[in-house]
């Protein structure tokens, strides 16, 4: 497999905030999430608000970004499913779930797959499980946390003012001056006693000449992005989840029904064998070998109905239920429709698509922006601060003319010597890129291999289904000819024993490899990356709040969040 390695630059000259950011958001997959939000008429307020207006300030006000420029890494250049060009048409068996399925490459992948099957029970229980399962809204608030810390950071691009007013009362002598009374009647120092009124406001600015603040904001957003993926991640594993358990259940309720059946069926020839022996017409030992072939059958249900409670018990968990609150929901394989024609994305297209890919990138685009952030941290910071206000001996003079004081400095701050630390916290930095690099790669390659594994799935369970079919078939009309033959005396019971023991053991087969086709397209459709590009997953939960004027005030923002608190709890 060819591989072409993340395109990760060094730093342009000159280039501003804006600009870097832009293209971050231009990036492949940034393209993808802004055209699945865009058709929906949302456009997610994490990447505006004060996040935009600091960078059209940086856009004037900063200097060089150093650290490595992020691109998206390209889909391997050679990568496919399988060596040699796949059958696209799986074999088909004359029984429920048992038709050919086409592949059809290219096709894209519906939001909703599951209703593929044309299952009402299965879409009500998917729906179930992302209204109620606790991992979608820990997804939402980390998606959620990770934005705000976006806003955060970016407020950084800002300066920031501190407002302070204070009144001091103060008595001091003229003797730290040198000065004494002239008055003949005493001698030393005067004693001085005044107010001090101060209204005062500090405002700070720390341009962002080597980038920091904005690689810093870079990170926050490729967390951001991280968590986003997890959101899909989380959505695509819980309904995959929810459809095979339910696929399960069904299969283990049809070996159940199969199994009790065969019981049945058994107990009905040992009744027969009873009566006959009574009559002399049969041995002792062919009613004891039909009882244990009863008994033998009767064994296979207890485990069988541990599999399926456990199985029910699991549904119920991702559903967000507790094992009491089932209410015995269920599907019949019977009635459900398995999909003719599958679709199966394009090799290129895959590492757009994997909600686990988009991961492993954005953990790789996260690495490299602390790459840079350490690179800033080594580098000198400029400060520029000013302070104005006003000094008065009483608060009626405040604000005057000649009341008012003010301060401007500018600081150039660096670090001399360190002993190597901030060195070698960049080159941990480097060696943590790396590390991502390999990550992404192994990602891929999972990914790929995912895809593989569900296509010979749905290859070969096809096959298998077929040959069930016809060893079930085969094996219902060896116990027919067997038992007849025993009847006219042409055989002995061992062998009608030998037929009734295989035909349960192929028609349990049988059912297995019937679930298997569902399950198959089920795990193909999560291999693909489950659609989530055509579906909305996102909640107002995992929206940053909005940054009004009281935000940006932070005394008025703590007192409105408090009475925000305090009204919730009534």
């Amino acid at each position: 497999m060819s591989w072409r390695a993340p395109q990760i630059s060094r730093p342009l000259l000159n280039p501003h905030v804006g600009d870097r950011l832009a293209l971050a958001l231009e990036s492949p997959k940034a393209r993808n999430i802004a055209q699945s939000d865009r058709r929906r008429g949302i456009l997610i307020r994490a990447k505006g608000r004060a996040a935009a207006l600091g960078l059209l300030l940086a856009a004037f006000l900063s200097g060089c970004a150093v650290g490595p420029d992020f691109a998206a890494p390209e889909a391997p250049l050679d990568a496919g499913y399988a060596a040699g060009k796949p059958a696209n048409i799986t074999q088909s068996a004359p029984i429920a779930g048992g038709g050919a399925q086409k592949l059809v490459p290219g096709r894209d992948i519906p939001g909703e797959w599951w209703r593929l099957f044309r299952s009402k029970q299965i879409s009500a229980l998917v729906a179930e499980a992302v209204a109620n399962h606790p991992n979608i809204a820990a997804a939402e608030a980390a998606l959620r946390q990770a934005r705000e810390t976006t806003e955060a950071d970016a407020a950084s691009f800002f300066p920031s003012a501190t407002l302070s007013q204070s009144v001091a009362r103060t008595q001091m002598t003229t003797a730290q001056f040198g000065g004494f009374s002239q008055s003949s009647s005493s001698s030393g120092a005067t004693a001085l006693l005044y107010t001090l009124h101060n209204s005062n406001v500090a405002v700070s600015f720390t341009p962002d000449v080597f980038g920091k603040t904005m690689r810093t904001v870079e990170s926050d957003f490729a967390a951001a992005e991280y968590q986003r993926f997890q959101l899909e991640a989380t959505y695509l594993a819980l309904a995959a989840n929810v459809v095979t358990a339910a696929i399960a259940d069904s299969n283990y309720a049809s070996q159940i029904k199969v199994t009790r059946d065969l019981i049945a069926a058994y107990q009905k020839q040992l009744d027969i064998l009873q009566k006959r022996f009574e009559l002399g017409a049969v041995s002792a030992a062919d009613v004891v070998s039909e009882k244990a072939l009863v008994a033998q059958a009767q064994a296979t249900l207890p485990p069988l109905e541990k599999a399926r409670a456990q199985t029910r018990n699991q549904l119920m968990a991702y559903l967000g239920r507790f094992p009491n609150d089932d209410k015995g929901e269920a599907i019949d394989i019977e009635h459900l429709h398995l999909p003719r024609d599958l679709p199966l994305s394009l090799p290129s297209n895959l590492v757009r698509q994997r909600p686990d890919v988009l991961s492993a990138e954005a953990q790789l685009h996260q690495a490299s922006a602390n790459v840079g952030v350490a690179t800033a941290n080594m580098l000198p910071q400029l400060t520029l601060t000013g302070n104005g206000g006003s000094q008065a001996s009483n608060f009626a003079q405040l604000f005057l003319p000649q009341t008012s004081v003010y301060n401007l400095a500018t600081q150039l701050s660096g670090q001399a010597f360190d002993a190597g630390r901030l060195f070698h916290q960049r080159e941990a930095k480097l060696a943590a890129l790396e590390q991502a690099e390999a990550q992404y790669r192994a990602t891929v390659i999972s990914a790929f291999q995912n895809v593989a594994n569900a296509l010979q799935a749905i290859k070969h369970d096809a096959e298998t289904l077929r040959a069930q079919v016809a060893a079930e078939k085969a094996a219902a009309e060896s116990l027919d000819i067997s038992q007849a033959q025993y009847l006219a005396g042409s055989t002995t019971y061992p062998t009608v024993l030998n037929a009734a023991q295989t035909l349960l053991s192929v028609r349990l087969n049988r059912v297995q490899a019937q679930a298997a086709r569902f399950s198959d397209t089920a795990a193909l459709m999560q291999a693909l990356g489950g659609g989530w590009w055509n579906r909305l997953d996102e909640t107002p939960a995992s929206l940053p709040k909005p940054t009004d004027l009281i935000s940006t005030l932070p005394i008025a923002a703590a007192i409105r969040a408090e009475a925000e608190e305090r009204s919730r709890a009534r």
